[in-house]
């Protein structure tokens, strides 16, 4: 029989996991700076916490979710997303106590998981960074995650970057425009696609993000929510423009875009690449918005909440289209070459010496010979390898080699087990020269 991953997964192989690991180096640099530290909830939580906060008509309930029931009959979910497992993990753990700092700032990284078709860039196990800040209603947080959103994308290398913006209002601006857009739909009804004729009357907003043909062309003469939000509404989205402008950050307003998910209110963003990957059209790459009142859905108190989550594999993808070289190190510190099994034991010492001072060391472990051996330490450019045999092991030394220069010097072995810090400086200054 053979054996194949599942369907909508994939193996993330050594070379490509050294791609992964600079995203989420980059990723935790950046949010130590803005005071954001991780969290780490479960892949799977109970069904509950997504289909009450995701919104029952929803894509990812009503389609993606991954749901079944365990031994003890409860009803589990892999996560879809992952803000509604931080939230209930916020709520569960009372870190919205008076002694916890306002705004609780912090970041997630793992696999979610959506029953949906594979494509480039949609997997149905695919791996989200994000972050979600809580405690703070005030439109200038809503600023700076954008800010941070986009700081992130271009420290990772991209620039061809488009901020879209838009604003849910609060619940008295939805509920005017609920009305509004009903009045719109209700005599169009017949000419929706059958996913938005169900949601004509369990939530119209989400036929906005419609992405069959005809139903955009409905949409585009719909009422805007610009129109009907309440003075407290428009004077949040007027500071998240006033502020981007401050900021010098581009932005566009898209009065259609309502996100996948039911919880978000006030502001919401979505930033696009222009990328060649997905055919030089704008595609979103990373997304987010406010929440408040997601934290009162899952037990908590009314504590409002802001963040956004990219998808890991859509940015390498996108990174790759643009040609960007993602710097990763992986040379190898010292090659320790040993000639004869008498030096078994003495390059097993050095290796594990090297190792424990802060290098990345290797040696042979297939009983080559010496040329097999240069021959690895240049596939793995190695910067120095460390040579003894049988001689050199008499003494007490072996032969460090500059494989950039060619420059080789005799050292002591102890000065390999104690003071290689300034033997390593030393040959490796023999570059410049």
């Amino acid at each position: 029989m053979k054996y194949q991953r599942p369907k909508g997964t994939t193996d993330i192989i050594p070379g490509e996991s050294a791609k992964w690991q600079y995203i989420e180096g980059i990723a935790r640099q950046l949010f130590k700076k803005y005071r954001y530290n991780e969290i780490r909830t479960p892949i799977f939580e109970n069904f509950e916490v997504f289909s009450r906060t995701s919104g029952e008509t929803s894509d990812i309930v009503t389609k993606e979710m991954y749901d079944f029931f365990d031994k003890g009959e409860r009803h589990i979910t892999l996560r879809p997303e992952g803000t509604a497992g931080v939230v209930r993990a916020y709520v569960e753990n009372k870190l919205y106590g008076p002694e916890i700092q306002r705004p609780f700032k912090t970041f997630y990284m793992g696999p979610m998981f959506r029953y949906e078709r594979p494509q480039s860039g949609r997997q149905r196990q695919f791996h989200q960074i994000g972050v979600e800040a809580f405690g703070v209603d005030n439109p200038t947080l809503d600023v700076e995650v954008m800010a941070m959103a986009i700081n992130l994308l271009r420290q990772c290398g991209l620039h061809d970057l488009k901020l879209v913006i838009n604003t849910l209002g609060d619940a008295e601006s939805r509920a005017k425009y609920h009305a509004a857009l009903m009045e719109y739909l209700e005599p169009l009804e017949s000419k929706l696609s059958d996913d938005s004729k169900e949601r004509l009357h369990k939530n119209p907003l989400r036929i906005l993000d419609s992405k069959d043909r005809e139903d955009q062309e409905i949409v585009a003469n719909a009422p805007s929510i610009l129109n009907y939000l309440t003075d407290d509404a428009a004077a949040h989205f007027d500071t998240v423009k006033k502020l981007l402008n401050a900021l010098e950050i581009p932005f566009e307003i898209e009065t259609n875009m309502v996100r996948g998910l039911d919880y978000y209110n006030h502001t919401i963003f979505e930033i696009m690449s222009n990328s060649k990957a997905f055919g030089g059209n704008w595609t979103t790459v990373c997304a987010g918005g406010r929440y408040n009142g997601l934290v009162e859905q899952l037990g908590g108190p009314e504590v409002p909440g802001i963040g956004f989550g990219l998808g890991v594999e859509r940015l390498l993808l996108v990174l790759e289209a643009e040609k960007v070289d993602l710097p990763l190190d992986e040379d190898l510190d010292v090659y320790v070459v040993g000639i004869g099994e008498v030096t078994n034991e003495e390059t097993l010492k050095m290796v594990q010496a090297l190792r424990q001072a802060g290098y990345s060391a290797e040696r042979d472990y297939l009983g080559r010979k010496p040329k097999g051996q240069f021959k690895s330490a240049n596939r793995m450019n190695a910067h120095l390898t460390l040579t003894i045999g049988e001689e050199e092991l008499q003494a007490g030394k072996a032969n460090l080699k500059n494989m950039q220069t060619g420059n080789e010097v005799a050292v002591s072995l102890a000065d390999v087990y104690t003071g290689f810090d300034k033997v390593y400086q030393d040959i490796v200054e023999s570059e410049k020269e």
